[in-house]
């Protein structure tokens, strides 16, 4: 098998950033390599061809294993007791603010989205009563949809032109992130910003989406400012939580911040902490699920007080998530045994659909990185959406006759009478003239013969095809709401369906109950998450009743979509070329071996290294390796050098900056000693080496790395298997592990991209090639 050298295919996407001058020698003494004539007259392509078979080069792996070198031994051993203990309760108040920080942000988007929802839906609804009396309801529909496309427009231009990362619902990038990818900019304070005034937005705009998936993804950046105790974007560092200065601790804080948001958007404590163990953390122990519980319950705790002091009634805790699917009690409830292949027979039905909804979204989104990917036309297309849903949402309720009585106890907030008898509203304007979270309710909770059959049906489609068309669009917004909506419509239609066609049947089929049920089935037919799904759901709902129903629809949905596509979540992902790490090897990689799968030759340092040759190393482009395993020479004659450690570039250019060569510190008996901190503060966004000046003289000194590189690197003969080296990589969140023979020489190295080439397809085992995109 060809080494990984020799993989590398080479994408036709240009640099968007020019080359620093022809020739232009670096600071460090190093030439620049000459961009061809070729390369400079190549413009930006009308398309940009894409390939699901690749995995980018562009991303690398976070260090979720410790570095244990002298420094850190150290510094462990000079800790007394009391350090210890002071570090965890730190590491306790930092859960606490973060679910704080989560509810409270989650807090600021409920409400800004209320408060400008409800001036919206005002000015149109007069608008449109004014007009239904004197003619010309043409009027309120252009004014809906100028409404519309001028709050997206502004969400989009803000994502699209500032922060792209901040497009989406961010499950995706935080998966990755949990998983161990570092994916540029997804924690950084500008990408919350954004990510919050996008999805009010989104939401205020009309658009077929849902504020709640974003909160994953806000949780998450508090939580990696928060626990880094300073922000690089504001410059400002506040000398605190020095010490989880590294990825290792980032990683978990951030788990517990996707939790807490999932906590904020659902109510949902048990289910936050479900999904960061279902999509995260590698590592799990029973301290951080404690803590990641905590920070979900503080997050639930602190929306529940700021929301009941909202609505006038402080201290009535009763809102425990952004969606509330209100409480299941009474007849609703009960569900007998005869009932279940009935559930399960939707949850088949919501696989099916949910696959459908991936496919068309996959070729959509295909479409989009080969041709809408300039921030103009991305936000033109988010404009046309606004546009093409508000005008079909106004055409559904023109053409509707389906009017219901406006009872004294209604739920409705905003009734349209349209062409309705007097005392009566539209009852298709309840489904699209709302915010999707109350269209979610009145679908559960509405009495038994609110909506009509064909009223329902027409919704699903629409709002089906809507929604799929929405998602991926250069705007911050979820798929959960949606989802959830298209279920519970054609689950009440089936409601209303089997109470029709049995006797007796509106006694046991009561169409809330099927609703709920097929919300389930759409949402894990479209996201095909089990365990944190159900348990979410369960919590939603307020009742337990339902648990083995929804767990049987959920499982159902997961096993029928997955015949046909993966979860969306997964092909956004892999749409990304994203080395992602599945909990297991492929099933049929048993006869690969290390030896095949690693990274050869491999560029390895001496103990004590010339400077030059560190520089020009981590000078070169073409390899821009980020480990480097350390070897030693044992005798005289020409052995190959044994290994003796590792050390990583992030270490290596702190190590130049601070100049830590041999020469000085022999002339220079008062040079104040490198420590962890030193590396800590320049964590994460280390200096290019370009950036570091080091003169001829200084290329010629010599550099000791046996302090500073890992003494003890994970290790594995070449004759190891894929899935014993995959397990040994994915459960300890390794970056680097380096392969060496019977005597312990280097032979190679086994990366993530290494490991993720390697899937199983339709025609058994696949392998992905890399590319420099």
């Amino acid at each position: 098998m060809a080494n990984i050298t020799k993989k590398v295919s080479w994408s036709s996407r240009t640099d968007e950033f020019g080359q620093a001058g022809e020739g232009t020698p670096l600071l460090n003494g190093s030439e620049q390599p000459r961009p061809s004539r070729q390369d400079s007259l190549r413009g930006r392509p009308k398309e940009i061809p894409h390939n699901e078979k690749l995995l980018s080069l562009k991303y690398e792996s976070l260090d979720y294993d410790n570095i244990e070198n002298q420094l850190f031994l150290e510094e462990e051993r000079r800790m007394s007791y009391m350090g210890f203990r002071c570090l965890e309760i730190s590491r306790w108040v930092i859960c606490g603010l973060i679910g704080l920080l989560t509810g409270l942000i989650a807090c600021f988007i409920d409400i800004g989205v209320e408060q400008l929802a409800r001036i919206k839906f005002h000015v149109v609804k007069e608008n449109i009563e004014k007009f239904t009396e004197v003619g010309g309801l043409s009027i309120s529909l252009i004014l809906w949809a100028v409404l519309n496309s001028a709050i997206v427009m502004m969400g989009a231009i803000i994502v699209a032109f500032f922060e792209p990362i901040a497009a989406g619902s961010g499950i995706p990038q935080i998966k990755c992130f949990l998983n161990g990818v570092k994916i540029p900019r997804v924690v950084r304070l500008k990408t919350l910003v954004v990510k919050v005034c996008g999805v009010i937005c989104s939401v205020v705009g009309g658009l077929a989406v849902g504020k709640e998936g974003p909160m994953i993804h806000s949780g998450a950046v508090v939580a990696a400012g928060v626990s880094q105790g300073r922000s690089t974007s504001l410059k400002r560092d506040f000398k605190i939580f020095e010490y989880f200065r590294r990825d290792t601790e980032k990683r978990d804080f951030v788990s517990a911040g996707a939790a807490a948001g999932v906590s904020a958007a659902f109510g949902a404590p048990v289910g936050g902490v479900l999904f960061s163990l279902e999509e995260g953390a590698s590592f799990w122990n029973q301290m951080l699920t404690w803590r990641i519980f905590f920070a979900s319950m503080i997050s639930t705790f602190t929306l529940n007080f700021f929301l009941s002091i909202y609505h006038n009634n402080p201290g009535d805790l009763s809102n425990p998530g952004l969606i509330n699917f209100g409480r299941f009690e009474g007849d609703s409830v009960t569900y007998n045994l005869y009932e279940i292949p009935l559930f399960i027979a939707m949850g088949a039905i919501g696989g099916l659909l949910g696959a459908l909804f991936n496919v068309l979204n996959y070729w959509l989104t295909i479409f989009r990185i080969r041709y809408v990917h300039r921030p103009c036309l991305q936000v033109m297309e988010a404009m046309l959406v606004a546009a093409v849903t508000a005008t079909v949402s106004f055409t559904m309720i023109y053409f509707s006759n389906d009017c219901q009585p406006l009872g004294p106890d209604h739920t409705e907030e905003y009734p349209l009478q349209l062409f309705c008898a007097d005392g009566e509203y539209n009852s298709m304007a309840t489904t699209f003239f709302n915010l999707p979270e109350r269209s979610v309710r009145s679908l559960f909770h509405n009495q038994p013969g609110t909506y009509n059959p064909l009223t329902l049906g027409l919704f699903t489609l629409t709002y089906f095809f809507l929604a799929c068309w929405t998602y991926g669009l250069a705007v911050s917004a979820g798929v959960f709401i949606p989802s959830l909506l298209i279920g519970a419509a054609w689950g009440r239609l089936c409601g209303i369906m089997l109470a029709t066609i049995t006797s007796n049947g509106s006694i046991w089929a009561d169409p809330g109950k099927y609703a709920l049920i097929g919300a389930a089935a759409q949402l894990g037919g479209i996201v095909r998450m089990t365990l944190s799904l159900t348990v979410i759901m369960v919590e939603a709902t307020g009742n337990v009743t339902y648990g083995l129903p929804i767990m049987l629809v959920l499982m159902t949905a997961k096993i029928v979509g997955d015949y046909f596509e993966e979860g969306l979540y997964d092909i956004h992902i892999k749409l990304q070329s994203v080395p992602f790490l599945h909990w297991e090897a492929p099933a049929t990689s048993h006869w690969l071996m290390a030896r095949e799968v690693m990274s050869s030759p491999v560029t390895c340092l001496n103990r004590i290294e010339k400077v030059g040759t560190i520089v020009d190393i981590l000078s070169n482009t073409s390899t821009n390796h980020n480990g480097f395993p350390v070897v030693v020479q044992v005798s005289d004659n020409d052995e190959p050098a044994k290994l003796c450690g590792l050390i990583l570039r992030s270490q290596l250019i702190v190590l130049l900056k601070h100049k830590v060569f041999v020469e000085l510190a022999r002339s220079r008996l008062t040079h104040r000693k490198l420590q962890l901190k030193d590396f800590r503060d320049a964590y994460p966004r280390f200096p290019p080496i370009q950036s570091i000046h080091v003169s001829q003289d200084e290329r010629e000194c010599m550099m000791d790395l046996t302090e500073f590189m890992n003494p003890t690197p994970y290790t594995v003969p070449q004759e190891t298997s894929l899935p014993r080296v995959f397990k040994l990589f994915r459960a300890l969140g390794l970056r680097h592990l380096v392969v060496v023979d019977d005597v312990n020489r280097v032979v190679g190295l086994v990366t993530r991209k290494d490991l993720a080439r390697y899937h199983l397809g339709k025609h058994g085992l696949e392998e992905l090639q890399l590319a420099q995109t």
